[in-house]
């Protein structure tokens, strides 16, 4: 059995995952998986049959190639990387890349090739491809709903892993219903960073009885996700996604003038190593003033990795099953705008529920 994926977007973390893949496949009881195997997949039978970039240090290449072209900067944890028979193809530019990012070294921004763009829906069609991950840049509103549409007419499905909202959006979610495509998304939500870490200590708060009565989260890194959201333009919905995710955890939301959640710059150095300051401050046992505060210093790409493998996996499980639409369970445990916010604990199980058979979604 295998999984065949498409990407829009040979960046970082399509590195991770291809690596990943290959890694899993020589170390099958390696630590890092939450679920070694979901529905009869493993992580090593995930295919990559197609991959779309606008680079022109990535277009025309080999796919194993391209993952490491440029201003690609993640760990290379897994050298052998998987060699699958794919060409890189060129995608449409919309508005995939910033103005500012041309003001940046040729080294850490990116670089449009001067190619006439592919016909997705038709070398989608022809890949075999169950699925498509939206690996495009933050912002870059045009191209996430260019490829949507892509997949809704190729009847593939489909897996956001960026900030536009069209999973969660209920319109677009009646698309992919009536068509019988299963969709995951919005905005991935990685194994171990900023956001769930933030999440589960408001939920913690809520828990233990501590009033939370502000708090901030600033997250700073070396790729080019940081590199293009200097542009505070393209911040918009990324600020909504992470703010509205912890919010989430909360019975009565804090106000707007009380929590600040989002990217604040960016470092070339660190490459894709993120770093997250976490501040909260909160009222305990007769209102005696509790604070705390977190530094977390993670690889951005891998740690998104660990997340994106489970929800390939149970896309194609609804696939497998008939399932079409927005699949809320996989979605609120792998991502930071789901179409239904569950605290992470009900997500969790109802995975494990999707998993067995016991839940439809």
């Amino acid at each position: 059995m295998s999984i065949k994926v498409a990407l829009a977007g040979v960046g970082n973390c399509a590195s991770s995952l291809v690596q990943g893949i290959g890694f899993y496949r020589e170390h099958p009881d390696a630590y890092g998986l939450l679920h070694k195997e979901i529905g009869g997949y493993r992580a090593e039978d995930i295919e990559i049959v197609a991959a779309f970039d606008i680079d022109r240090r990535k277009v025309g290449k080999k796919l194993k190639e391209a993952l490491t072209c440029k201003p690609n900067c993640t760990t290379i944890f897994y050298k052998n990387m998987p060699d699958f028979p794919v060409v890189v193809q060129m995608g449409p530019v919309l508005d995939g890349v910033s103005e500012h990012v041309k003001e940046h070294d040729d080294d850490y921004s990116f670089s449009i090739a001067e190619e006439k763009p592919c016909n997705v829906v038709e070398v989608l069609k022809e890949s075999g491809a169950d699925m498509l991950i939206n690996y495009v840049p933050v912002g870059s509103e045009q191209a996430a709903r260019y490829y949507a549409e892509a997949c809704l007419e190729a009847n593939v499905g489909f897996i956001n892993a960026m900030p536009t909202f069209i999973v969660s959006d209920p319109q677009w979610a009646k698309k992919f219903k009536e068509k019988n495509i299963p969709a995951v998304g919005d905005d991935i939500k990685s194994q171990l960073g900023a956001t769930i870490v933030h999440r589960v200590l408001t939920d913690l708060f809520e828990k233990r009885g501590i009033k939370l009565i502000k708090t901030y989260q600033l997250n700073f890194g070396g790729n080019t996700d940081f590199l293009n959201m200097l542009n505070k333009e393209r911040l918009d919905s990324k600020k909504k996604s992470k703010t509205n995710s912890v919010q989430s955890q909360l019975e009565t939301p804090l106000p707007a003038d009380k929590i600040h959640i989002g990217p604040s710059d960016y470092v070339p150095w660190l490459k894709d190593n993120k770093i997250c300051y976490i501040y909260m401050e909160g009222l305990g046992f007769g209102e005696v003033p509790i604070t705390f505060e977190l530094k977390l210093s993670v690889e951005d790409s891998p740690n998104s990795a660990g997340s994106i493998i489970d929800a390939i996996r149970c896309l194609k499980l609804a696939k497998d099953r008939g399932i079409g639409g927005a699949l809320t369970s996989i979605s609120s445990f792998t991502m930071k705008s789901p179409p239904e916010q569950y605290n992470d604990n009900t997500a969790l199980l109802c995975v494990e529920e999707f998993i067995a058979g016991k839940k439809g979604q």
